[in-house]
């Protein structure tokens, strides 16, 4: 059986000698860092290790669990431990998901070179491997069935393997399929024969009812049928004809087939286990949509304490964490900058006990990921708690560090009339925080301001707050360079004096902020909410507010189409509230029905309300920006989030539940435990269209499942609403347990026969674990006659 994964592996040294074994040191903090011998298996896809050469091993990771691998330098607690181990043989593995970091660190140079490109190398062939070679990974279950590791398998180990699968089979049925698979009568299952076997327990009786519904002699789809096929049941319209040639090409294993353009039932089989027979429309993966409108016109992906991989009072600050926000898509980070030691700021959540990272190493680790994702803006959100010096220090490393990638004027240097778009802002950094004057003022000052004045206000402190109202009378100055930001004093000019030597206290200072810091603040200033009269009447739109969850909940009941209007026009961010220590999130929905642009999510928490994050920000290339639907763009919107009225187009949505492939257990240590799983799916959207409903459970049997049972659903505002898939294990003691889960938008969803791929809590793949549906849409309300 090895011999069958070894035989695809390409041959590489590197490869050959990780599977030999290293002793590495494994590095948790800068106090925990012990010995483990780490050795990669024979079948080139998992990695033990144990606490000694020829010691007890268990299982380390997967190669499929592995996203990359980074060099020592990289990693921020290698670094922190430079003076006690060479960078040169440290080394980082980053997991997908919200797995911690593997930090190691080698003997050796050599060794750590080795294990590197060893791993990047296995990392580089998992990734590229097509459809038809991740469902061919017959070795994976052979490995674990088989107990003593001979390479082959008896019945015993057989019955074992099918408890860990998820099948409950009758033994007398389950005899016969190994019989019949045994062509060597040995007694046992070696190499092709485990394959065969495999193929007889995997078939799809549904899927092969499908076929022949449109097959005339059961054996195959000729082109015209196949094109029935989709047009019927697939929904695929005028293009039906091109796309049928297109599909058999792809997927029709055999050659004369291609040539004949008929679809056997494997052809069949692998198209709707396809990215084409994805649940999830294939167009809408690249970026589809309109990028050209003003930024207030789009979702945005965006991230709440950025900083933190744990909770809100003791967890851990790590430049990690902006890591894994910006390559998940995050468009909008925060930063919450106080005074550090030798006058450099720092990250971290104020008056708590979270760890304390540099805000210089912020700026390298944005700098460095914040377009590898997407190539549309990031916009820092700056939480500003400096003194004026540590102010300037934040000024500099933008500057420097960010270099071209950084947004400090407009584009054309001209005053624009709306905000710019994600087009216009690719590959830009923006900064959004508090400014000491107007965007037009910055942009009379670029024009008017002579060298030596534009000197002298990049020198000296300037008050933060709004000017005085009576101008005649007194005239706020320039704080003076040994104030401090809390306890210093506006100083007055007195009307009849030309000498700034007489100079008057007037009232208490409030926080000052430094010149060179706001010039960075262009398009993004930070303004305080009163009103959205208020707004309307005293703001630009180029200033943006931002809401507790509680307030913008609050505003969406009492206001929701001022909100709605006022988010056609302003950027507003949503965070959220400050009880939540634990760093759970809320559900983003209600805010987006409003048209909020920056709901903040604590990303480093899984769990439903990510899941619908994700849902979302999954289509346009996941480029972290999602038009809003033009009622939201509108300034005159009569749209009201609470109470949806028509003009909207309200659609009946039928799903029939079939089947389900390759369900995982929970728990994976318990072998005798098999799964009663059961799929309830979940609408989001306006309060009206949020319900959901399930099939009943199958009993003790998570390998492939059958309901056969049809939920239907009325929606008013399908633009709005996004559809959760859950699967979950029966359980009627306590709540049921979670298995897997899909998100994604109601426009996004392609209707006929589907298979939909499950994610796992933390929104990994759980490959090949997947259900098969039948979803058809209807215009209008089922028994609505207009």
């Amino acid at each position: 059986m090895v011999s069958l994964m070894q035989g695809r592996l390409p041959i590489n040294q590197d490869v050959l000698l990780m599977q030999k074994g290293m002793l590495a040191r494994k590095v948790r903090s800068k106090s925990w860092k012990k010995l483990r011998y780490f050795r990669l298996q024979d079948d080139g896809m998992t990695v033990w290790h144990a606490r000694q050469a020829g010691g007890k091993a268990k299982p380390s990771f997967s190669i499929s669990d592995v996203e990359t691998v980074r060099e020592g330098h990289e990693s921020e607690l290698l670094r922190s431990l430079a003076e006690e181990f060479p960078l040169e043989q440290g080394f980082t593995i980053v997991f997908h998901g919200r797995r911690s970091n593997l930090d190691l660190v080698a003997n050796s140079v050599e060794e750590a070179q080795i294990w590197m490109q060893g791993l990047q190398h296995l990392v580089d062939f998992v990734t590229s491997m097509d459809q038809k070679e991740r469902l061919d990974q017959y070795h994976d279950w052979f490995q674990r069935g088989d107990k003593n590791q001979d390479g082959r398998m008896s019945f015993p180990e057989v019955q074992r393997l099918l408890h860990l699968m998820n099948v409950e089979m009758d033994q007398e049925y389950a005899l016969q399929l190994f019989q019949a698979a045994d062509t060597s009568q040995s007694g046992t299952l070696e190499g092709e024969e485990f394959v065969e076997f495999y193929k007889a327990l995997t078939k799809r009786p549904e899927v092969q009812e499908v076929f022949e519904n449109f097959s005339a002699d059961g054996q195959k789809l000729t082109l015209l049928e196949f094109v029935d096929f989709l047009r019927e049941e697939q929904k695929e319209g005028e293009r039906a004809s091109d796309l049928a040639l297109e599909l058999i090409d792809r997927y029709e294993p055999s050659d004369s087939g291609k040539v004949r353009h008929v679809l056997s039932l494997d052809g069949f089989l692998s198209y709707l286990c396809s990215k084409d027979g994805d649940v999830f429309n294939p167009a809408c993966l690249p970026i589809y949509q309109d990028m050209t409108q003003p930024l207030n016109h789009y979702y945005i992906n965006s991230s709440h304490n950025t900083y933190l991989v744990g909770d809100q009072l003791c967890g851990q600050s790590s430049v990690e964490g902006y890591i894994r926000a910006l390559k998940r898509g995050c468009r909008c980070v925060e930063v919450d900058i106080w005074d550090g030691p030798s006058g450099e700021p720092i990250v971290y959540h104020g008056h708590t006990l979270t760890s304390r990272i540099p805000f210089k190493d912020v700026v390298a680790t944005v700098a460095q990921y914040a377009f590898q994702t997407s190539d549309y803006p990031v916009i820092l959100s700056l939480e500003n708690h400096c003194t004026w010096e540590q102010q300037q220090v934040m000024a500099l490393h933008l500057t420097e560090i960010l270099g071209e990638q950084l947004l400090s004027t407009t584009l054309d240097g001209l005053l624009p009339t709306q905000l710019p778009s994600p087009e216009e802002l690719r590959r830009k950094i923006l900064v959004k925080g508090k400014k000491l004057q107007t965007l037009e003022e910055d942009l009379e000052e670029e024009e008017e301001e002579e060298p030596e004045l534009e000197a002298q206000f990049e020198s000296e402190p300037q008050e933060l707050s709004p000017r005085s109202k009576d101008k005649k009378k007194d005239k706020v100055v320039m704080c003076p360079p040994f104030c401090t930001p809390i306890c210093c004093q506006i100083m007055v000019q007195a009307p009849s004096s030309k000498h700034e030597s007489l100079l008057f206290p007037k009232q208490k200072c409030k926080p000052i902020m430094c010149p060179s810091l706001s010039a960075l603040v262009v398009y993004l200033k930070a303004v305080s909410f009163h009103s959205f009269t208020h707004s309307r009447e005293h703001y630009r739109f180029y200033e943006t507010s931002s809401f507790s969850e509680t307030k913008a909940k609050s505003l969406i009941k009492e206001a929701g189409n001022a909100f709605v209007q006022h988010n056609a026009w302003q950027l507003s961010r949503v965070y959220p509230s400050g009880l939540r220590t634990d760093s759970s999130n809320y559900n983003p929905q209600e805010l987006w029905n409003a048209g909020c642009q920056m709901v903040a999510m604590n990303v480093q928490t899984a769990g439903l309300e990510m899941d619908i994050c994700d849902g979302l920000f999954r289509q346009n290339g996941g480029c972290g920006y999602v038009l809003k639907p033009d009622f939201l763009r509108d300034t005159q919107s009569s749209f009201h989030p609470e109470r949806p009225i028509s003009p909207f187009k309200a659609q009946t949505l039928l799903i029939q539940v079939i089947s389900g492939q390759q369900l995982p257990k929970e728990d994976m240590t318990k072998e005798r435990s098999i799964v009663d799983p059961l799929v309830r799916v979940e609408i989001f959207g306006v309060r009206p269209d949020t319900t959901r409903q399930e099939t009943n459970y199958v009993e003790n049997n998570g390998f492939n499942p059958y309901w056969g049972q049809t939920l239907c659903f009325q929606v008013l505002v399908p633009e709005l609403a996004l559809l959760r898939f859950v699967v979950n294990d029966y359980n009627w003691k306590t709540r049921h347990d979670f298995i897997g889960q899909y998100t994604l938008p109601w426009t996004c969803m392609q209707q006929g026969y589907r298979h939909i791929h499950l994610l796992s809590k933390d929104g990994t793949s759980l490959h090949p674990a997947s259900i098969f549906v039948h979803i058809c849409i209807r215009e209008g309300l089922e028994g609505d006659e207009s």
